[in-house]
């Protein structure tokens, strides 16, 4: 009897022996992390920053008795805590930004993830309710800590160095991984420029003219100084354009048609084509093809039956403005003159001038 049990025993070890050379028992390894990245609000050592850190996790997290620790020992943990903190997978390994937020708590619930610094090693506790699949196999896991988490207002303390620093990330979740971070000085560069301020602006024409005026009907200047009984071109143009912070003021002074002691009065006409024929009237009007401002009594941007003149003697007067930079803006001038039956003779001219004021 004894002999057969130890001949039975003696097979058994036989099989046993035989099964671990050719099956034999391998040891469970955890599975390296990919695509692992911590990307710093600032990589200037011995300041406060944000931290995105992502990685794909080839296992996943597949129950609530898994963790994933993250070890930052090297950085200053201070008051971060899980309202700093957001966590988010996306649908697949790309971390590609479709990211599905998870709920954070202090400790594991229903439902929530818990984040919580050991000293300065964070421990992510999946909820109490997880089942497999919490964070599928293959997926990609966000971590954000600092202001960059919703609801966040406290960040990690980078060391205060210019080393390398090397961050673990492991747990009980199967797979782990490893990055490192280095600091220096100072890594913001500054980089400078200059804009010269700047201003142009030209005349089209200096030497306009309304040729002979009558009684009977208004004259309007024109360019080749012969004068029309229509008001239907500019007399002249000015252009004007600047990058002063504030834009431009154009403005004018002068005197009203003169020769020797006579004058031609100067008028105000509201939307009125050609004044009072019969009566002495000099007066100006301007249109613009952009945005400037012109002032109340000079607008020609309306219809021709509508238009404004005013003049006003010896007084620097603004006749557009601009608030803010702007590229050359053409302005187009009328000027109008109208004279009664006793207008004295004469030969009448005036010199008007124009200033272009920018305002840096």
């Amino acid at each position: 009897m004894k002999s057969t049990i130890v001949k039975k025993i003696s097979v058994y070890l036989l099989i046993f022996a035989l099964a671990f050379m050719y099956f034999p028992i391998r040891p469970a390894y955890a599975a390296n992390l990919t695509k692992v990245t911590d990307t710093l609000s600032t990589l200037t050592q011995n300041v406060v920053a944000n931290h995105t850190i992502t990685f794909v996790t080839p296992t996943g997290v597949q129950a609530s008795t898994d963790t994933v620790t993250i070890d930052l020992t090297d950085f200053t943990v201070g008051t971060v805590e899980f309202g700093d903190i957001d966590i988010a997978e996306d649908n697949d390994g790309t971390c590609d930004g479709a990211w599905s937020d998870k709920t954070v708590a202090a400790t594991a619930g229903v439902g929530a993830w818990g984040a919580a610094f050991t000293g300065s090693t964070l421990t992510l506790t999946p909820p109490t309710n997880a089942a497999a699949g919490e964070i599928d196999a293959g997926y990609c896991v966000q971590v954000e800590i600092g202001l960059n988490a919703a609801g966040g207002n406290a960040q990690l303390q980078s060391p205060n160095d210019t080393n390398s620093h090397v961050v673990e990330i492991a747990g009980v979740f199967g797979d782990t991984g490893q990055y490192a971070l280095d600091f220096v000085a100072d890594d913001s560069v500054n980089v400078t420029a200059t804009v010269d301020p700047s201003i142009t602006f030209a005349i089209s024409d200096t030497a306009i003219g309304f040729g002979d005026l009558v009684s009977a009907n208004a004259r309007y200047a024109t360019g080749d100084a012969t004068g029309a009984d229509a008001d239907s071109a500019a007399a002249h143009t000015l252009s004007v354009g600047t990058n002063a912070t504030d834009g431009y003021i154009l403005t004018y002074y002068g005197a009203t048609l003169t020769s020797s002691g006579d004058t031609i009065s100067v008028a105000s006409i509201t939307d009125d084509a050609n004044g009072t024929p019969g009566s002495e009237q000099f007066a100006m009007g301007f249109s613009t093809d952009g945005n400037t401002t012109i002032p109340a009594g000079y607008d020609h941007n309306a219809t021709a039956g509508s238009r404004d003149w005013t003049f006003v003697a010896s007084t620097l007067t603004t006749i557009a403005s601009e608030a803010i930079p702007t590229a050359t803006e053409t302005i187009s001038a009328f000027y109008l003159a109208n004279i009664a039956a006793d207008t004295e003779a004469g030969s009448y001219s005036t010199d008007i001038t124009y200033i272009a004021t920018a305002t840096f």
